[in-house]
């Protein structure tokens, strides 16, 4: 908000008006600038406090992500220690099954 005030303040300094001017003229001028000033400045601002926003709920979310993904992790490692297991008892069924055939 103190940028805006600046730059309106650089614009009526730009202008050049004097005590003695009347005052309905550079209005117009003023105005118009701190339009532009609003437009250039204001939605930077928003960007930033959303921004700030997003960061400040990841923060919180992170502890959260976190052991998701170590349950994630958990989950995958007994899955593949579970195929691993079951491809170990395929294997000596396949033998007892040679061995049978042979006798």
């Amino acid at each position: 908000m103190d940028d805006v005030k600046a730059v309106i303040q650089q614009a009526i300094d730009g202008i050049g008006t004097s005590p003695e001017a009347p005052a309905e003229a550079p209005k117009k001028k003023v105005r118009r600038a701190a339009k532009k000033v609003t437009r250039k400045v204001g939605p930077k601002n928003k960007v930033g406090k959303k921004a700030k926003k997003s960061a400040e709920k990841s923060a919180k979310k992170a502890p959260k992500k976190a052991k998701a993904k170590k349950e994630k992790a958990k989950k995958e490692k007994a899955k593949k220690e579970k195929a691993k297991k079951e491809k170990a008892k395929k294997e000596k069924a396949k033998k007892e099954k040679a061995k049978r055939a042979k006798r």
